[in-house]
């Protein structure tokens, strides 16, 4: 129920082992579908292990993610328990093949070799990712995450197990629907990016039937709603769909990051951004994702705003 339901004692959970292919990093892997420090959804711990909360096709589920030497354990919880460990392996990176990447700069031939882990992950779930990032169009990450904690922890659940405290489940598609305009305000969300939200949602089924399909197409699907653009529908399929040639147009940051990278130009368009990461066709997101690993950012000339801040649509 919106609002967090109180957690009964945890039932023992479903179990999955998995033994990766090579070299995983869970905090790469898993890392970008943080939304911020507070992400009432997303719990790193100390001890190495990764807590999800989701709503799964069958219901809201927990999921702990823990390694053990070469094996992977995964731990869940909830109606959507069993869906999420039948996708723990390609949410960990299992469909993505880093061999058809081949470098051709230097930074990045050195970054792939220090960063072997990488993985793309995909979720197999399109609103959790897009619903943040139409958060995300136009303003800071702060406000950005800001508004998305809120939201979630006002209407979503109480993440069922065990969770560390204060996780959520995100709200079903008919409670984000019902939140009156004033709680949008509240959250520091404008009536443009509300109503993308909840054109999205009124259509959920039609927007996850998109994790069936290549991409492309799906980012097509998802651009037809008014309020969505390239921008938004890169970063929702980068972690829907493990899109590896989904790279991100629109930003303010990164054409200068992966100009400056490549071609030491910190004025880079996307136009110039596009021609750069050509030689990479199909692998484009991952270029730009490993030289955001490289640490090859260019010095500001203006206040600093973190990478990736202000999006378009």
């Amino acid at each position: 129920m919106p609002g967090g339901v109180p957690r009964q004692a945890a039932a023992p959970p479903r179990v999955r082992t998995w033994t990766p292919e090579g070299p995983l990093d869970l905090g790469l892997v898993l890392g970008p579908l943080r939304r911020g420090p507070g992400d009432p959804t997303f719990r790193a711990m100390p001890d190495g292990s990764v807590w999800r909360a989701s709503r799964t096709p069958a219901g809201p589920g927990t999921l702990r993610v823990t390694r053990y030497g070469d094996e992977i354990r995964g731990e869940a919880w909830g109606p959507g328990a069993q869906w999420l460990l039948d996708g723990l392996p390609d949410l960990l990176g299992a469909a993505d093949d880093p061999s058809l990447f081949e470098p051709r700069h230097k930074l990045l031939a050195l970054t792939r070799h220090r960063r072997p882990g990488l993985r793309l992950t995909r979720t197999g779930l399109v609103l959790e990712s897009l619903i943040p990032s139409v958060l995300e169009q136009k303003v800071t990450t702060v406000e950005a995450y800001r508004a998305w904690r809120l939201l979630v922890r006002k209407y979503g659940e109480s993440a069922p197990g065990p969770a560390p405290g204060r996780m959520y489940v995100m709200p079903e598609p008919r409670t984000w629907a019902l939140i009156p305009s004033w709680e949008w305000h509240r959250a520091g969300v404008d009536n443009k990016r509300a109503s993308t939200i909840l054109r999205a949602v009124r259509v959920a089924a039609r927007m996850e039937e998109a994790t069936r399909m290549e991409p492309a197409a799906a980012q097509a699907r998802l651009e037809v709603l008014p309020g969505i653009g390239p921008w938004t529908s890169a970063e929702t399929v980068q972690r829907s769909h493990g899109a590896p040639d989904a790279v991100t147009v629109g930003d303010l940051h990164l054409p200068g990051i992966v100009g400056w990278a490549l071609a030491g130009d910190r004025r880079a368009d996307d136009a110039v951004m596009l021609e750069l990461l050509a030689p990479y066709a199909g692998q484009r997101h991952r270029a730009a994702r490993l030289i955001l690993l490289s640490g090859q950012v260019p010095a500001r000339r203006a206040p600093r705003m973190p990478v990736g801040d202000i999006g378009r649509l």
